[in-house]
């Protein structure tokens, strides 16, 4: 069965409510602590940026004594006093509560380029009589320096920055330093102190920038570079000659602070100590009254006539140049060179002495103008015989260079002339050869138709003898024989003028009783040239005897 729900609307209606309230409850809760929270954290937060510092002012706390300006550090027995706190907040995020506390945000201090500061406490135990530093729990002046470019954090209402420029020692000075505050020297009376005490320090810097404090220490500068004054124009050098008369000098005195004795120098002869003034005070103190002393004393010694004259003043400008700078060195000033460009005396006895001085300038000008002359005639003469010399080398140079030509053309000449003879002697031999053998083949040929000539002689002779010695009765036996094979076409036609050609064969005169000549045997050929003596290639047998009409038929048969 279904439940029946019992309550009534009044019931039901108000257990609905209930959560609806919690809820909102809730929500604004929630909704309030958002808020708040958020309200907290805009209003207790403390942004400090790069280059910022927060000051922090207790506004809740103990009060401040009578004279005090900031309140002291927070102590675990007394906790914070009301005011400015000596500590501040440099860069970061940072919560308090601004009920109880305010806040300032200011700029860091940094110290312009080129400059450098010095820290200076406005609060703290004052100092003690003959201090001049303070430290860190005192109010004062605190040592050291803060360089160009720095960044300090610091409570404005506590502390201040003075800005000094830095001391410059230029080049070819020294610094000399004087120290403010350090122990106290052991000896009152000497001129420099030790090295911490308090005084002018023996030890000087180089030249270079420095960055100090003014209140603990001072530089002072000192010019070490040479400088020049007139005896004349700064210092009037006057004084009597040995025979009276009144002599005045006009010159130079070049000199320098001696660096190592800068320190010495600076406190002995600056009484206002002030560097820019030490080459004045060094001037009237010490190099004019030695300089009119040396001068009185030494030009005491000699008369006015010696002063005009060159070789006197010098030996004066010599012995007042060594006196002077023995006496300044031992006051640390080193005299580097001491002219006396002219010492003047009466007119009286000043136009005779430079009527002489003129004469022997002179007299020195044409000494100097004949040894001229001289050295330009040696020179002339020398350049004539370097000349002669240089020609005379050169011909002989030519000489011996012509020599060596012809040696090497002749040398030249005669290796051709050896080659050409060893040439020709050479053809004249093979020449000799080829004759000796062209003489040797004509001599064989000659021989060859001699002997064939001889055979065919000797062998015609007997064929001729053969015949009884009727060289008619050869001839026609010859013909006959060459004509014998060809006989029957010749008779076959015995009319006609050929056939009467053989009438003077035909007569009824009986031929003797003829004995047939043997053909000759065969011979060997001539070992010498191959050919056989008898046989008709021999040559020149065409022309040397007559051809054999017979043989002739024979081989054409």
């Amino acid at each position: 069965m279904a439940s029946i729900d019992r309550r009534g609307p009044m019931d039901r209606g108000g257990a609905r409510g209930a959560p609806s309230r919690w809820s909102g409850l809730v929500v604004g809760l929630i909704a309030a602590l958002v808020v708040g929270g958020w309200f907290l954290y805009s209003a207790c937060r403390i942004e400090v940026g790069k280059g910022k510092q927060a000051v922090l002012v207790r506004k809740v706390g103990h009060n401040l004594e009578p004279g005090m300006e900031i309140a002291p550090a927070w102590t675990e027995d007394r906790g914070y006093s009301k005011g400015v706190q000596p500590d501040v907040l440099t860069e970061g995020r940072f919560f308090y509560n601004p009920f109880f506390w305010d806040w300032e945000i200011t700029d860091q201090f940094q110290v312009p380029e080129g400059k450098c500061a010095v820290m200076v406490s406005l609060v703290g135990e004052e100092l003690p009589e003959g201090r001049v530093l303070a430290d860190d729990t005192q109010k004062g002046i605190r040592p050291g320096v803060i360089e160009a470019g720095a960044r300090v954090a610091y409570n404005p209402y506590a502390t201040e920055f003075l800005v000094f420029d830095p001391v410059d020692v230029p080049t070819g000075s020294r610094g000399v330093v004087t120290l403010l505050s350090g122990r106290s020297q052991k000896d009152p009376n000497v001129v420099l102190v030790d090295e911490g005490e308090r005084g002018v320090q023996l030890k000087t810097l180089p030249p270079g920038k420095y960055f100090i404090n003014p209140f603990e220490q001072r530089i002072s500068v000192v010019d070490c570079r040479t400088r020049i004054f007139g005896l004349n124009e700064d210092a009037d050098i006057t004084f009597l000659s040995a025979d009276g008369f009144n002599i005045s000098l006009d010159g130079a005195v070049t000199f320098r602070v001696s660096e190592e004795r800068a320190a010495e120098v600076f406190v002995l002869y600056n009484e206002d100590f002030n560097g820019d003034a030490i080459d004045d005070e060094i001037i009237a103190k010490i190099i004019t009254p030695y300089a009119r002393s040396i001068c009185r004393v030494n030009g005491s010694k000699l008369d006015a006539v010696q002063f005009i004259s060159g070789d006197d003043r010098e030996l004066f400008q010599q012995d007042l140049e060594s006196t002077l700078s023995a006496r300044c060195e031992d006051q640390g000033i080193e005299i580097l060179q001491v002219a006396v460009t002219s010492a003047s005396a009466p007119e009286e006895i000043r136009a005779p002495v430079r009527a002489r001085e003129v004469a022997k300038q002179q007299l020195e000008q044409f000494l100097q103008e004949k040894l001229q002359q001289e050295s330009q005639a040696e020179l002339r003469v020398k350049n004539l015989l370097a000349e002669q010399k240089a020609r005379l080398i050169e011909a002989e140079q030519e000489v011996v260079e012509k020599t060596t030509k012809a040696m090497q053309d002749q040398d030249v000449a005669v290796t051709e002339a050896e080659q050409r003879l060893s040439v020709t002697e050479t053809q004249l031999e093979a020449a000799m050869n080829r004759a000796a053998a062209l003489r040797s083949e004509a001599q064989a040929s000659a021989d060859v138709i001699r002997f064939k000539n001889e055979a065919d002689l000797a062998g015609l002779a007997l064929r001729v003898t053969a015949f009884g010695g009727d060289g008619g009765s050869l001839a026609r036996n010859v013909l006959i024989g060459k004509l014998a094979p060809a006989f029957q076409s010749i008779l076959s036609n015995s009319d006609g003028p050929f056939m009467e050609l053989f009438g003077s064969f035909v007569s009824d005169t009986p031929t003797p009783n003829l004995t047939p000549i043997p053909e000759p045997s065969p011979r060997s050929p001539d070992p010498s040239t191959g050919v056989d003596p008898l046989a008709g290639n021999a040559p020149g047998a065409s022309e040397s005897l007559p051809s054999n009409p017979f043989r002739t038929a024979e081989a054409n048969r």
